[in-house]
């Protein structure tokens, strides 16, 4: 699998702006097929508690964006958004959309981030997911859920991903924690990691990226840096299953 980190230095609550970013970028990416391309937390808006200006109705604008863009470069596209649910609760989900346009599934976040007011505002997600594309799994997660390593035990024990996606609006003075973390769930869960981060400011925090690929050994196989760009790796899940044929600690979990 072809995979592809996009960090992007979200303009606030701009949602035209950030679509011109995503699709300029795009068009000029040349990425092979079949590619698998994650955007940021909240990348149309970022990381706004305005839930009653960005939060959308399912087959909003930014939902239309993604399934647009996922079937004009024929990719599997991971962003997040704030949404709407049929009970009227905004949530702050992870969207995917496979190469023909189509809803492949989302994720709310299931933590949120409390010191930040997100729980005034947002509701919290019930449950881990698992998306199936190309032959493999992945589960998608969101910036402050990477802090509970049941989370992502659940979602291992329940849907056996080979990936975790987590995207984020993870500001710079907590950076170290981002990269720690990311490479604890990728090490305790043998799986590959990929965290993709924003940059720039936003009203509240200041981020730095490094958004990261991080393999099932805790290694980084590619760091975005700082500033607005991206950073592609080759995911080797033939030598992860070995790896996991070889020391099956995953297997030998107990339950409860």
């Amino acid at each position: 699998m072809h995979l592809v980190a996009f960090q992007l230095d979200i303009v606030w609550e701009d949602k035209a702006a950030n679509f011109a970013t995503v699709r300029r970028w795009l068009r000029q990416a040349a990425l092979p097929q079949p590619s698998l391309v994650v955007l940021p937390e909240m990348f149309a808006t970022g990381f706004s508690m305005n839930a009653a200006k960005v939060a959308e109705n399912p087959g909003g604008s930014t939902e239309q964006f993604l399934a647009e863009t996922a079937r004009e470069h024929k990719i599997c596209l991971i962003a997040g958004a704030a949404m709407r649910g049929r009970d009227g609760q905004a949530r702050n989900k992870a969207l995917i959309f496979g190469r023909a346009g189509e809803l492949l599934g989302f994720y709310a976040k299931m933590q949120l981030f409390t010191p930040g007011g997100e729980s005034e505002h947002y509701a919290p997600g019930q449950h881990t997911v698992g998306c199936q594309w190309e032959g493999h799994t992945f589960c998608p997660f969101i910036c402050y859920d990477l802090r509970f390593p049941e989370l992502f035990r659940q979602a291992m024990a329940k849907h056996h991903p080979e990936l975790f996606v987590v995207i984020a609006n993870f500001p710079t003075k907590r950076i170290s924690h981002w990269i720690r973390l990311l490479q604890a769930r990728a090490i305790e869960n043998q799986a590959y990691v990929v965290g993709v981060n924003r940059v720039g400011q936003d009203p509240y925090y200041t981020y730095n990226g490094h958004s990261l690929i991080v393999d099932p050994h805790g290694e980084i196989l590619a760091d975005a840096g700082e500033s607005e760009g991206c950073v592609q790796a080759e995911l080797d899940f033939a030598g992860l299953r070995e790896y996991r044929a070889g020391l099956p600690f995953l297997r030998d979990m107990k339950e409860g």
